[in-house]
């Protein structure tokens, strides 16, 4: 067996879209140079694409932090020098072949998946660590040896094995996502980081999507820092002089994209046999504290009480554009996903080169664990997306977003009243439990979704007259129809006792009172609130 197979420069192994949805694998170098060429990443699932592409970018930032699109030699100093060298690769409009293939060709030796010193995104101590089988590194199917999945992809001896290909995509999910379940220590050090998931895993990701490959790539090359200076040089894994081969490292938080971009959260060593890896071994990685780590360009924020800021994970029950008052917060700006903060940098800064009625998509992903207190497994992946036009994030674009952010809210509340009016004939009909209240929430939702996103791809900046607008007058009054159908769905559905009506006491402070309840006095308080809701009228409703 060949101490060096596989070499991801030249194999192909980086799974993309053809415009005719056709799927191809390419290597490294293609996918890069030929990134024009596709729709977008086609891995088996988003969270992998997430991490192939942060692969992708680490290249760019280790190349065009250094030369420009000629490949001379011209390190970004200030903010101008960066937004010109974006502005210049966005209108070439495709990779330059000569300074990436002179880069990769340098470090060609770090490439390879299997190499007795550098294998790559490996390390050759986890020889030491915990020991899986092909079944756990594949991310469709994540079983270990105690767990089988019922309704796997695979089965049989074919989810005892991956091909090169498949388990080098792997690698880059587990790098990024493994879970936190106790692994074997190789130092023993108390002071020592305690397991955690992956540092992608401890994230909201937000991806933002142009309308190919080599788009998408510039739209998340991020080239300046929140205050708006260049990242520190870049230093990529494949860049150090010797390979890290330490378990449970703490390290300060990476000022350097190329770095975070290929940050080894795990020390793995891939397993082969007749020309399929059949597992691998692994240890705990690199970590670093989380609480403002600002160079982090793809996640959502949260801020604590205490006034620090930490990645915030999607809720599993929020559609992405529930989330957009977090995503494009004009009232804290720490708050912004970096790659947002970019968007409108480039949009701003860089006159003319999008092309008018741009339209861009953000993708997010994040991957939720069982366990408890110790993630232990993957439980769910939460992948959405969102498209409107660009000239949103601009300067013009500022009275939308708060009247976009409002009108999720009042979404927020129409749903609650539906919520309220499911409590209500759940209390005229005598049941107990609170479950018809997020049942009729969630009916809502579901309804309420696509005319929402069709409606927020109408939306353009140019148009000043917010309030004004007959496409937002038009939305409110559908989604007052919406909620008042789903509303009468569910008094059509009571049943007799709900109609016919019973007394219930309430507890109000100390005291109990009892109201009538009933379906049509219900669905009569119903009404008010919705009413209130879109803009008149008592909005509570309340007996």
């Amino acid at each position: 067996m060949a101490d060096r197979e596989f070499n991801l420069l030249h194999e192909p192994w980086i799974r993309v879209m053809r415009p005719d949805s056709a799927v191809e694998e390419l290597s490294l170098t293609d996918a890069l140079l030929r990134a024009h060429e596709y729709v977008g990443l086609a891995g088996e699932l988003p969270t992998q694409d997430a991490a192939m592409l942060r692969l992708m970018l680490a290249v760019l930032h280790a190349v065009f932090q250094r030369v420009d699109e000629r490949g001379e030699e011209a390190p970004l100093e200030d903010d101008g020098m960066a937004l010109d060298r974006w502005e210049a690769l966005w209108k070439a409009g495709r990779s330059p072949e000569k300074p990436v293939r002179e880069y990769l060709s340098r470090y060609e030796e770090r490439f390879w998946l299997f190499h007795p010193e550098w294998p790559f995104y490996q390390a050759v101590s986890a020889k030491a660590g915990s020991g899986y089988g092909a079944e756990k590194l594949n991310g469709a199917i994540n079983e270990s040896g105690h767990k089988p999945r019922l309704f796997a992809s695979r089965a049989g001896e074919r989810k005892k094995r991956l091909t090169y290909p498949e388990a080098a995509r792997w690698l880059l999910q587990l790098n990024g996502f493994d879970d936190a379940g106790l692994k074997k220590k190789i130092r023993t050090d108390k002071e020592l980081p305690s397991f955690k998931p992956g540092w992608l895993g401890q994230m909201g990701l937000i991806i933002a999507n142009g309308s190919n490959l080599f788009e998408t790539l510039m739209l998340n090359f991020v080239l300046l820092d929140h205050q708006e200076e260049p990242w520190e040089s870049a230093v990529p894994v494949w860049e150090k002089d010797a390979p890290d081969l330490r378990d449970r490292v703490w390290i300060a938080t990476p000022h350097d994209q190329a770095a975070l971009l290929t940050l080894q959260s795990r020390r793995t060593l891939l397993l082969r046999e007749d020309g399929y890896v059949t597992g691998y071994h692994v240890l705990s990685g690199e970590q670093f504290s989380p609480e403002n780590a600002f160079s982090e360009q793809m996640t959502l924020w949260r801020k604590t009480n205490e006034g620090k800021y930490l990645p915030r994970k999607h809720s599993l029950d929020k559609a992405l554009w529930r989330e957009m008052a977090t995503l494009f917060t004009l009232e804290d700006k720490d708050c912004r996903p970096g790659v947002v903060r970019w968007n409108q940098d480039i949009l701003s800064q860089c006159q003319d080169v999008l092309p008018a009625g741009y339209r861009i998509r953000y993708q997010a992903a994040s991957i939720w664990y069982s366990g408890g207190s110790i993630p232990s497994a993957l439980d769910d992946i939460y992948a959405d997306e969102l498209s409107f036009h660009m000239n949103l994030l601009g300067s013009l674009g500022e009275s939308w977003i708060r009247y976009i952010n409002d009108e999720v809210e009042r979404v927020e509340r129409l749903a609650q009243s539906v919520g309220f009016l499911a409590d209500d004939i759940r209390k005229a009909a005598g049941g107990t439990g609170s479950g018809d209240h997020d049942r009729a929430r969630e009916r809502f939702f579901y309804q309420v979704d696509e005319p929402f996103r069709r409606w927020l791809l109408t939306l353009d900046a140019n148009q000043t007259d917010v309030e004004q607008d007959e496409r937002c007058l038009a939305w409110r009054q559908e989604a007052g129809q919406i909620a008042r159908r789903v509303g009468r769905e569910w008094v059509e559905q009571a049943g007799t006792a709900a109609f016919a009506g019973r007394m219930v006491k309430v507890k109000e402070g100390k005291k109990d009172k009892e109201y009538f309840y009933s379906a049509p006095d219900a669905y009569d308080r119903f009404l008010k609130r919705v009413k209130g809701i879109l803009g008149g009228g008592n909005a509570n409703g309340e007996p």
